[in-house]
């Protein structure tokens, strides 16, 4: 690869810091120049709604990499300026403040941002997003002040939200429009175990509605009013009802846009020249025969390794399983896979789900399509060999914990 050619990563999270990591690493010489708006080198977002937010961890801790690792790998860290416009017949990048970069290899590593709600009141003093360093900055401030929280939606980031809320005394209500927490990523069966668990913290959840409106008094938050018209007081309201792709700059550019960015196996556009990767980036995946645009830490730290070969021109594909993982109180899990709502027939518990401990398999057709365990660690390599290897397997023998996952995977 020859010196003189200049790579461009535009997004300086994870996937961007990865990928200018894993150039370096596979021998790429030239020219790297990563991009970022925020004003913070890269950073893991994972912490903000986990350890950092509860005071565990410190945001030292969060950092993709050293300052001194930017400058020992000649890494053009651009901080502070949003990128507003790709040039793909000129190649270049144009930034916020008129500079434009020019490009041989382009990726975009531009990651989503977080919903907001059409209803009055989404702009009182309060209301609170989580996405960035401040955002979390704001939530452990505002957890240590208020004594009542509304939390809209039940997703990951709602519900590690609640936790740490619940851990600092602070009273939760939550409200979805679905019948259980996380119900299209589990399904009933293990949606009802973080339900009960929450609910064993003291959390109110309101399942089945929508909030209609945020309530103010002299500007600042009194809490929320539902669709059916009752009201719960708050001092703030966590809006956390999922993010949308950051595809402006690729929608602009005139690439294939539909939920996310549409890139191939290899993270490829249909340019040639430009490549995407991480939360925006909506990728056919080999073993899954599917799109899929996975928004999860994984996803950050994996694909930058096929990012940076497909960006040399080398013959490579993405493969890795869907994982994300959580922590919860007491409840630490990690799942693995990936299921469609309604897409298995069986789940199969394995353990004690009474106590948390145990694992959940999702089959379809007698074959595992995903796993997660809980409180039950170093089991992610069987899991993962159950699920790429297709094989039939046993329920019963699934569900036996003295039966060794390694004698399932045998053919």
């Amino acid at each position: 690869m020859a010196d003189s050619e200049t790579f461009v990563v535009v997004g300086a999270g994870m996937a961007g810091a990865k990928t200018a990591e894993a150039l370096r690493d596979q021998g790429f010489d030239g020219r790297i120049v990563l991009i970022g708006d925020e004003r913070h080198r890269p950073y893991e977002r994972p912490p903000l709604s986990k350890g950092y937010l509860m005071g565990q961890s410190d945001f030292d801790s969060a950092y993709v990499h050293s300052p001194n690792w930017y400058t020992d790998n000649r890494i053009d860290l651009q901080l502070g300026t949003p990128a507003r416009r790709i040039d793909r017949a000129l190649r270049h990048v144009e930034l916020a403040d008129g500079t434009r970069v020019d490009y041989d290899k382009l990726l975009l590593a531009t990651g989503a941002t977080p919903r907001s709600l059409p209803i009055p009141g989404t702009d009182a003093d309060g209301v609170l997003l989580l996405r960035r360093v401040e955002d979390s900055d704001r939530i452990k401030r505002t957890l240590a002040r208020i004594e009542r929280l509304v939390v809209v939606g039940a997703g990951w980031i709602g519900l590690e939200v609640t936790a740490a809320a619940r851990e600092a005394g602070v009273e939760v209500a939550v409200v979805e429009t679905a019948e259980l927490p996380l119900l299209r990523v589990l399904g009933p069966e293990v949606a009802r175990v973080f339900a009960d668990l929450h609910r064993e913290h003291g959390v109110d959840f309101r399942f089945g509605s929508q909030v209609r409106e945020i309530t103010a008094a002299g500007g600042a938050v009194t809490g929320v009013r539902l669709a059916d018209g009752a009201e719960l007081a708050a001092e703030a309201v966590l809006i956390a009802v999922g993010v949308e792709p950051d595809v402006a700059l690729a929608h602009d550019a005139g690439l294939r846009v539909e939920d996310g960015i549409v890139v191939d196996s290899s993270l490829r556009t249909g340019d040639p020249n430009i490549v995407a990767a991480g939360d925006v980036a909506n990728a056919f995946h080999p073993l899954l025969d599917r799109q899929l645009r996975v928004e999860h830490w994984a996803n950050a730290l994996h694909q930058p390794t096929t990012a940076a070969a497909s960006m040399l021109g080398r013959d490579t594909r993405y493969e890795a399983l869907p994982y994300f993982f959580t922590d919860q109180y007491d409840l630490g899990m990690e799942y693995l896979g990936y299921v469609e709502p309604g897409g298995y027939d069986q789940v199969v518990f394995r353990g004690d789900v009474a106590s948390r401990e145990f694992i959940a398999f999702w089959l379809d057709n007698g074959r595992v399509q995903a796993g997660m365990n809980v409180n039950v660690w170093d089991v992610g390599d069987r899991i993962e060999v159950l699920i790429t290897s297709g094989a039939l397997v046993d329920p019963t023998r699934l569900g036996d914990p003295d039966t060794p996952l390694d004698e399932l995977i045998a053919r």
